[in-house]
């Protein structure tokens, strides 16, 4: 009985100290969630002004050949996906890489009909494991990325549709919604069907453009689609942290209820052995008497 007292003892204080790391990883994760919404919703605006800009030129400019507008037919097709570098989010990785399996199955007969580009070495690995095509990676992001960061990736997959290599590329990731909700989501990047065809060019303003408005669409819409994935990047780093904070905060609060749990069987166990000892003691009284 002594020695299972111990043992469940020893399992409370093992507990209560994995409480205080969770503990401890909520409110990081917290915090940086914080930082991280607030950069994700300070990129809004430029990314939404200059989707007013391309828009506005694209309308207004007659017989557009840029090959980010023109769609073709489809025989390889890129997808850009975003994961983290970390476990202990939760469903965060899972979710994503479970969807994007799916619908590489749905899409494709076959694995030469795809690339990926992977950011996060959770989901690298995960595909790596299971021999997909991976074009480019980025690993090692840290919770507040600058575009710095993905320069390289982003340019690399809007240039390889530019160039012919991808007939499409679309942009995988968890679309944030507040701190228990994420939503996996995959967007379709290119060719930019929505920004000639949209319906919702009103007249806000006139441009003057210089030296054409073919040449500055030349120079924004490759710029407007790197935009577009870095502003994704930020949600998904939004939501990775949601779904930290929330891992977290449910593993404090099973720690509790387990810590709970061990103590009232302490304490059972406990009162078993006083009994047991008084039982013993008045059971040797009356043998001497």
């Amino acid at each position: 009985m002594a020695r299972s007292m111990r043992d469940i003892k020893r399992q409370i204080k093992s507990v209560q100290n994995t409480r205080q790391i969770t503990k401890a990883m909520e409110m990081v994760a917290a915090s940086k969630l914080r930082k991280a919404q607030e950069k994700a919703e300070a990129a809004r605006p430029y990314s939404e002004k200059l989707k007013e800009v391309v828009s506005s030129i694209a309308a207004g400019t007659k017989e557009v050949s840029h090959p980010m507008l023109v769609s073709r037919p489809v025989k390889k097709t890129a997808y850009l996906i975003v994961t983290s570098d970390r476990g202990l989010a939760g469903g965060y990785n899972a979710n994503i890489l479970r969807q994007v399996t799916l619908l590489l199955a749905e899409r494709h007969k076959s694995k030469d009909e795809y690339g990926l580009f992977v950011i996060g070495r959770k989901g690298r690995d995960f595909l790596r494991r299971r021999d997909y095509p991976i074009v480019e990676e980025v690993t090692e992001l840290s919770d507040t990325p600058t575009f710095a960061d993905i320069k390289s990736i982003a340019y690399s997959a809007v240039q390889q549709f530019e160039t012919g290599v991808y007939d499409e590329l679309y942009i995988c990731y968890n679309r944030f919604i507040n701190a228990i909700s994420q939503v996996p989501t995959v967007d379709k990047l290119l060719p930019m069907d929505t920004v000639n065809g949209g319906g919702h060019h009103e007249a806000t303003a006139n441009y003057e453009y210089e030296p054409s408005p073919e040449g500055v669409l030349e120079v924004l819409l490759p710029k407007y689609a790197e935009t577009l994935i870095y502003s994704a990047i930020l949600d998904g780093k939004a939501s990775e942290l949601g779904a930290k904070m929330t891992a977290m905060g449910s593993a404090t609060k099973n720690a509790s209820k387990m810590i709970g749990n061990l103590k009232l069987t302490y304490n059972r166990a406990r009162q078993a052995a006083i009994t047991q000892e008084i039982t013993e003691i008045v059971a040797g009284a009356n043998a001497q008497s």
